[in-house]
């Protein structure tokens, strides 16, 4: 039997302005061989990344969409079948999120279905597209990636946050989405587990390196000190841990958060 490779797919959502989490782990999945498939709402930031990427000599293509909700996620995931009919999806990241950070009187009922339509609608549409192509994978060693742990079909893989495990007096509806997610993954991990596709969830406890985040604290020192924030790319390198991990040692959740972070 053959032992050569199919050039894997991985779809990641959520991209920002291509400085956070999302773009760091395209470009380093990219790096691994992996064909990248990008979902976000901002065209202008997927068409960006995307060619930074294939400048690079990877192959990667945007696939916008108005909305995460659940008629968008899926028309992305059949696009994104239909560009590369000849290659599996074997890695799925959600990154997309609502950072609505109000006290409770605040919030507005736009608000509200802005943040459960990213936070709870897009995660369960993902879901289901990207466990529906796993299903269709096989695990034998000649087709799996080569940087994919064996006997697994898949990995599905959620950034949390702190507000994951508890709420804060101005997170009362960026916590709902995130304990939702936490609760969802945790779910699948065990639904689909015995299927050998891999659902893990991560918690990023602390401030990521980001354009947004540099320009919202506007410190010098937090932006220089490598221990007192996290960086996106170090995250993705985490996230590229999971999809290595083979079927005897699946991890279900990570806490990643920087040296300095207090807790």
């Amino acid at each position: 039997m053959s032992t050569t490779t199919k050039k894997a797919i991985a779809v990641i959502a959520g991209i920002g302005n291509g400085t956070g989490v999302g773009a760091s782990s395209a470009r380093l999945f990219s790096k691994c061989g992996y064909r990248i498939a990008l979902i976000a709402r901002n065209p202008e930031h997927l068409r960006a990344l995307a060619d930074e990427i294939n400048t690079a000599g990877g192959e990667a293509e945007p696939f916008p969409i108005k909305s995460y909700g659940a008629t968008d996620v899926q028309a992305a995931f059949s696009s994104i079948t239909s560009h590369f009919p000849s290659s599996e999806i074997r890695v799925a990241i959600y990154n997309a999120g609502e950072g609505t950070f109000k006290r409770f009187f605040e919030v507005t009922d736009e608000d509200i279905e802005r943040s459960t339509t990213t936070g709870v609608v897009g995660p369960f549409a993902f879901s289901r597209a990207a466990i529906t192509a796993f299903k269709n994978n096989h695990f034998s060693d000649h087709i799996k990636h080569p940087d994919e742990g064996a006997r697994k079909r898949g990995t599905l893989i959620f950034t949390g946050a702190t507000a994951s495990l508890r709420g804060n007096s101005f997170t009362s509806i960026f916590s709902v989405t995130k304990f939702a997610v936490r609760s969802l993954s945790q779910s699948l991990n065990k639904e689909f587990g015995p299927e050998n596709i891999h659902v893990a969830h991560s918690i990023i406890d602390g401030g990521i390196l980001t354009d947004r985040s540099r320009a919202m604290k506007n410190d010098p020192q937090w932006e220089k000190n490598a221990d007192a924030r996290l960086h996106p790319d170090s995250v993705a390198k985490a996230y590229k841990y999971l999809v290595g991990q083979d079927s005897s040692a699946f991890t279900w959740e990570l806490d990643l958060r920087p040296a300095q972070e207090k807790w």
